[in-house]
């Protein structure tokens, strides 16, 4: 720093503030220092800064599986939109969804100097109905019940579930099959609910549910099952793989989609317009996820802190040539 100062003809004082992004000073000795900052190959010593300011610039995240399509592409959002921050994110993943775990996961963070936690636990933890955070902790949590005791930031599962099995509704087929994920997952949980609540106050039979394991090996092995069932005319699976595994078990067992069976899907990943054919889904917005944390996040840093409660994300029905009218 003082090499810095030297060079450019100020005070260390001011190699400091333009090294902190600080304001007060003028645009053209901003300038100067940048220029012999990139000139001596002189770089702030983030580690220091850090332990004088009490702030470290990075964001910890905390989750269980990032194998599945929302957990992956919620920790891409998260990462993109820190980064535009200024903030860099320090990933533990949970391997056993248990309560110590998830405890143990804190205290690595705390061991790696985090600013706040992004926790993305989408399963019920096996030891506790609920999960239970260190107090005193910046956190946001990602698709959980949490939203009476911590900020919560989620997709509207519930009303995306709700528009897919509308649809097909609407079309004309007298019910509709649910291939469902986990009964652990959250998210699962809540679109088969909402299937269930959409079919009954519309007063059509309720069929048994499929459940499968989000896998496109799961979607497949429950669409063969369904095949065999001629009253079947209309699916709503809970997530793009497992449709992709209904429509090829629906193709080999000569039932045509969508003249046949019309099927919907959740999630509307980049291949769903690809399908064969392409899939009518429920479109998750993944990226305003992570924005959302990430900005509750920072406002809880700056010292804006916000209570419990659940900031819903909405969703939309993406129609695609997967669905039609039943008897078509």
């Amino acid at each position: 720093m003082a090499d810095v100062a030297r060079l450019a003809g100020v005070s260390s004082q001011t190699v400091s503030r333009v090294s902190n992004g600080h304001p007060g000073v003028v645009e053209s000795t901003r300038r100067e220092v940048l220029a012999t900052m990139r000139e001596l190959g002189y770089r702030p010593n983030s580690a220091a800064r850090a332990l004088r300011y009490g702030q470290f610039n990075t964001i910890g995240v905390i989750l269980f599986g990032l194998s599945s399509t929302g957990n992956s592409r919620t920790v891409e959002a998260i990462a993109t939109h820190a980064a535009a921050e200024g903030y860099a994110i320090t990933l533990i993943p949970v391997g056993v969804p248990t309560q110590d775990n998830v405890l143990g996961a804190f205290t690595r963070m705390g061991e790696l100097a985090v600013d706040g936690v992004v926790v993305i636990i989408e399963v019920h933890l096996l030891d506790a109905s609920t999960v239970a955070l260190p107090p005193g902790v910046h956190v946001i949590v990602v698709d959980s019940d949490a939203g009476d005791r911590y900020p919560v930031v989620d997709t509207d599962q519930a009303d995306g579930a709700r528009q897919a099995v509308r649809h097909l509704l609407d079309l004309g087929h007298g019910t509709v099959f649910h291939v469902a994920g986990p009964a652990e997952s959250y998210a699962a949980e809540r679109r088969a609910g909402a299937w269930r609540a959409v079919l009954e106050a519309a007063g059509r039979p309720v069929p048994p549910i499929e459940r499968g394991d989000w896998s496109a090996e799961s979607g497949y092995r429950a669409g063969l099952r369904l095949a065999e069932r001629p009253d079947c005319t209309a699916v709503f699976a809970a997530n793009d793989q497992m449709a992709l595994g209904v429509l090829r078990a629906l193709h080999e067992r000569g039932r045509p989609v969508p003249s046949g069976v019309s099927v919907v899907g959740f999630d509307d990943i980049p291949d769903a317009g690809s399908y064969l054919p392409p899939l009518t889904t429920v479109h998750q917005d993944f990226a305003e996820v992570g924005r959302r944390c990430v900005q509750a996040l920072l406002a809880q840093i700056r010292d804006e802190p916000a209570g419990p409660g659940t900031d819903l994300v909405p969703t939309r029905l993406v129609v695609r040539g997967s669905t039609a009218p039943a008897g078509q």
